[in-house]
């Protein structure tokens, strides 16, 4: 552990020197870790089980002269084994003895480091290539950290290092420990020469939370006089602080150099109110384990609910089952690589096309449906009670409230008693849902009486929605102008009409006019249209005088109008009906849709029958709509109940960006003929539709029809503006310091502020701006990741923490007055989400916290982001499932998009700067002074690789910084275990009929 290099230098010239660096270590995965939390989430994981049951390992048996891989549990295979038992009986020795180093072989040599056998040929390559230098170099580290930590050459060290909770005002006024040197030697010349935190020899220096002082003068260890430390902590920021203090001696008799070194705690908040949002129970990976199938001959059949004969259909919905071989392949043990490649090689076309398309989509679709099955296990419930009122059976379904999971009117769940001797299950049609439990008619072979019994019950995908795909998918609709549109189906589009506005505030916006223009005097049968329309310019107002405009001036117009989202198709309605009676507009519902759910001032435009049930009215009357709007999905209703192909002139399709390419054919392959006009709105740069499956998102699920087509040379903007694509650039929305960075990184820099200065400047001057001109805040918080019992779902506790300070002043501030409909607050991950509504329920129960997802299309003054993540290792699992906001510009897009007039972010910048797009944004923010809380440990003012690697430049500054290297070392690890299980915990379920 001897350096003397450091002590001449003050930095180590020895690129290789680990001596310096606050990092714990696994020992049977050579992993380094800075912080316990990422070292007790290590030891959870499938790799670290593995190692630490031996199962890499290579044990060796003298009885057979063999080498065998599997650690204990390989071993015990193999001394199980007829020929190991017949070997130690022919040498008369015991079958039953303790393994050995691995045998000597002439095929392979042991690496002892690796603990691998590798081939001789390949040994030269294994010893040079990086997990055997990383794996090199961690047990050199790990010898040199043992040898650190311990007391030595007499010398103890003792005191209070980790100060645990200590309040704010206390932290940022100052604490101070006292720690003590001792030596049991007495003729002991051992001196002090140094005591330095490790955080001070990083790259960039910033301020620490801790300091260290010798008090008073001696520095020279005796037996009576010990040397004092002063250990100071000073910190005017909530969240958590470690650094590494390093005592380095001199031993004047030995003339050497040692170094002691103690690990310096803390965590800066109000101990009751952290400790009442940890987690109850650690959490524990969810191993999979596959369903057992269910055949048809095993369920009794339920009573179906009255809503699902609501409607007459004169077509029959196809089965569309998964092919046997794709699901087989699908649910094999395969990686999720091998998987796809077989996919694509057996199932997939080779090239998409119109006459490929439909085998493409339903493949797709097939795929993704799988993993939605898959994903249902998660909410399957055992030992679950049942009450019963008279023919309803209720079950209380934890997470129901939030669709997690989504169950609605006329969803199939199946119960079996526990303990039942035969394979029979219950199937239970859902009759209706309330905010927490469901209500069940079952056979009346179902018991009677379910006091004091429990069930297992199992969740059944609703097909209906992916059904109806499959049957848009299977029409011979397939017109090339619509599918797979060029530049020679493009046509001229007047640049002007005189318009006689119903909505006058389009007046002087230049593109609004023109695309309204565009769609009303395109010719029948164009190629689809498209509204680019980014964040608050407008987009929906647009589509809303589009279809007022061709009602009012082109002859026998008829407009199907959808969304991806009834909540999107409510509010097309709600500003239709403004201006439209009930007899010119339709608003159909599913069956499975309660009158509760819809707004009261569209129960005019809809049908109900005689059970309280939405339905439809007869095909003539139907035919007599102008507007007629629905989900995209649901669209195939008119289809379904006689509507002839082309009855439609003109489909819309609002925030087409958010729904698969399936979903949106829906309407155009049952309903549209060659002469139909297409015009679809949205934006490409925000958020898509939610895949579930990663294998169906790699191979293009997650691109929406409206993204394919603003690829393509035909919709770009410089050659097809006004022909084929319109981009609106007036923001009604946000502040131009908010709208700023947005606008340059995904929109050209072609938005222009045009929101009220009354709305936007609501905030400047106040007291939440470091700026006071600059209406965002990134507040820096080195926080810790947690999950709890078997959710795999993230929560930041020091986030949590101070999301609800800034609420509570929010809240309270008489100057710059804040209702709870005024804030929004934002977070990746669900369990963030659920710990911050108890945080403010007593603060601000009114204000809405939710998903990315939820928010898109939605705006508030106030908006604050919490980003959770603090941990470096799970960064690549993020990477690989989208989930939060690091690498996902869409999900970044969306989130500071919302904000009017103040924006705030929360969270980890030595976590976000790893992305060059939040390092961009976070230098952004610096440069103007929105900065608060621990500073940054990069230049801001360095250009910003827009291909990153900074994780790799991290890696490489070891030498001088080996807490960032550590710290990343599991992030290379993650991608080795297999985390889709749990990909989807923060992915909402969508509602899509």
């Amino acid at each position: 552990m001897n350096c003397p290099n450091v002590l001449a230098q003050g930095t180590c010239s020895d690129a290789g020197c680990l001596h310096k660096h606050n990092v714990l270590a696994c020992e049977h995965c050579s992993l380094l870790f800075q912080t316990d939390g990422e070292l007790k989430v290590h030891l959870t994981t499938d790799k670290h089980r593995n190692r630490a049951s031996g199962y890499s390992a290579v044990l060796g048996c003298p009885i057979c002269s063999s080498n065998h891989a599997g650690g204990e549990s390989g071993w015990k295979l193999h001394v199980g084994t007829r020929r190991h038992r017949a070997n130690a009986a022919r040498q008369g020795v015991s079958p039953d003895i303790e393994p050995q180093g691995p045998e000597p072989s002439a095929t392979a040599q042991f690496c002892d480091i690796c603990q691998f056998l590798i081939p001789p040929a390949d040994w030269n390559a294994h010893i040079k290539g990086n997990k055997h230098k990383n794996r090199e170099m961690f047990t050199r580290y790990r010898s040199a950290i043992e040898e650190a930590e311990t007391d030595k050459n007499g010398v103890s060290v003792s005191g209070r290092f980790d100060f645990e909770f200590v309040e704010p005002g206390a932290a940022a006024t100052g604490v101070r420990n006292i720690a003590t040197i001792t030596t049991s030697i007495p003729s002991s010349r051992v001196r002090l020469l140094d005591a330095r935190l490790a955080s001070s020899q990083g790259a960039k220096l910033v301020v620490p939370a801790f300091s260290v002082a010798v008090e008073g003068p001696n520095r020279q260890l005796t037996v009576n006089k010990p040397v004092r430390l002063a250990i100071f902590l000073k910190q005017a920021y909530v969240g958590r602080y470690e650094d590494r203090l390093e005592l380095v001696f001199r031993d004047d008799q030995l003339l050497k150099n040692f170094v002691i070194t103690r690990t310096l705690k803390a965590i800066v908040a109000n101990r009751a109110e952290h400790e009442a949002f940890r987690p109850q129970a650690p959490y524990v990976p969810r191993t999979r384990s596959h369903r057992l199938h269910i055949e048809n001959s095993d369920v009794v059949p339920g009573e179906r609910p009255p809503a699902l004969d609501a409607i007459r259909y004169v077509t029959r919905l196809p089965r569309a089952d998964i092919p046997g071989q794709l699901k087989t392949l699908l649910g094999s043990s395969q990686s999720r690589r091998s998987i796809m490649q077989n996919i694509t090689k057996v199932f997939m076309p080779t090239t998409l096309d119109a006459k490929t398309y439909s085998r493409h989509f339903k493949h797709l679709l097939w795929i993704e449906e799988a993993k939605m099955e898959e994903d249902l296990e998660r909410y399957d419930i055992a030992n679950a009670s049942l009450t019963k009122h008279n023919r309803y059976y209720y079950l209380s379904v934890p997470g129901l409230a939030e669709k997690r999971p989504s169950v609605l009117v006329g969803d199939v769940i199946l119960v079996q008693e526990r303990g039942a001797t035969s394979r029979q299950w219950f199937e239970g049609h859902v009759h209706f849902v309330r905010q927490s439990e469901v209500g069940l008619v079952f056979h009346k072979k179902f018991s009677p009486s379910v006091q004091g019994r429990l069930f297992h019950v199992r969740f059944k995908l609703n097909r209906i929605p992916v059904r109806r795909q499959h049957e848009a998918m299977d029409t011979v609709f397939n017109e090339e102008h619509i599918l797979f549109p060029v530049e020679r189906h493009l046509v001229n589009r007047p640049a002007r009409v005189a318009l006689k506005l119903f909505n006058t505030s389009l007046s002087t916006n230049a593109p609004q006019l023109q695309a309204v223009a565009s769609i009303l005097k395109s010719p029948k049968g164009s190629p689809p249209f498209v509204i680019f329309g980014p964040p608050g310019t407008g987009k929906t107002i647009t589509v809303i005088e589009a279809i007022r405009q061709v009602l009012a001036e082109v002859p026998g117009a008829r407009i199907l109008a959808c969304a991806p989202s009834n909540s999107a198709v409510d509010i097309l309605a709600a500003r239709l009906g403004a201006g439209l009676t009930p007899s010119d507009l339709f608003r159909f519902y599913a069956p499975s849709r309660s009158k509760d759910q819809v707004p009261h001032q569209l129960l005019p435009y809809t049908c109900i029958n005689d059970n309280g049930n939405f339905t439809v009215p007869i095909l003539s009357r139907l035919k007599r709509y102008g507007v007629v709007l629905s989900t995209c999905v649901s669209a195939s209703f008119a289809a379904g109940i006689g509507m002839q192909r082309g009855h439609f002139t003109h489909i819309f399709i609002d925030e087409a960006g958010q729904a698969t390419e399936p979903e949106t054919f829906v309407s155009i392959k049952m309903l549209a003929d060659q002469s139909t006009n297409i015009i679809l709105s949205g934006d490409p740069k925000q958020l898509g539709p939610i895949i579930r499956s990663p294998i169906a998102r790699d191979l293009g699920l997650e691109v929406s029809y409206l993204e394919r087509l603003m690829s393509m040379q035909a919709y770009d903007l410089n050659t097809s503006y006004g022909r084929g694509v319109i981009k609106l650039t007036k923001n009604f929305r946000s502040h131009n310091a908010i709208l700023s960075f947005p606008n340059k990184q995904f929109y050209d820099n072609e938005l222009v502020q045009s929101a009220s200065p009354s709305t936007i400047n609501r905030y400047i001057n106040s007291p939440y701006l470091p700026a006071k001109k600059f209406p965002i805040v990134f507040h820096s918080v080195s926080g810790k990741d947690d999950r709890e019992a078997s959710s795999p779902s993230f929560f930041n506790i020091d986030e949590i923490l101070q999301v609800k300070s800034y609420v509570q002043r929010l809240k309270g501030d008489r100057q710059f007055r804040t209702a709870d409909s005024d804030i929004g607050i934002i977070a990746p991950y669900h369990a963030q989400c659920l710990k911050l509504r108890t945080a403010l329920r007593s603060v601000a129960d009114g204000v809405k916290v939710g998903s990315v997802e939820e928010f898109q299309g939605q705006e508030r003054p106030v908006i604050i982001i919490s980003t959770v993540r603090s941990s470096k290792e799970f960064v690549e699992y993020d990477l690989r499932h989208t989930l939060g906001f690091v690498a996902n510009p869409r999900r970044f897009n969306v989130a500071v998009t919302r904000a009017q007039a103040l924006l705030i972010i929360v969270g980890d910048p030595q976590v976000l700067s790893l992305d060059p797009l939040w390092r961009s944004f976070l230098n952004y923010i610096y440069l103007n002074g929105g900065w608060t809380g621990p500073d940054i440990t990069w230049d801001a003012n360095e250009i910003v690789d827009p291909t990153g690697g900074y994780d790799k430049k991290v890696r490489d500054a070891a030498a001088v910084d080996m807490n960032e290297f550590a710290r990343l070392m599991e992030a290379c690890t993650m991608a080795e275990v297999d985390d889709d299980l749990d990909a989807n915990v923060d992915r909402p379920w969508r509602n899509v009929e």
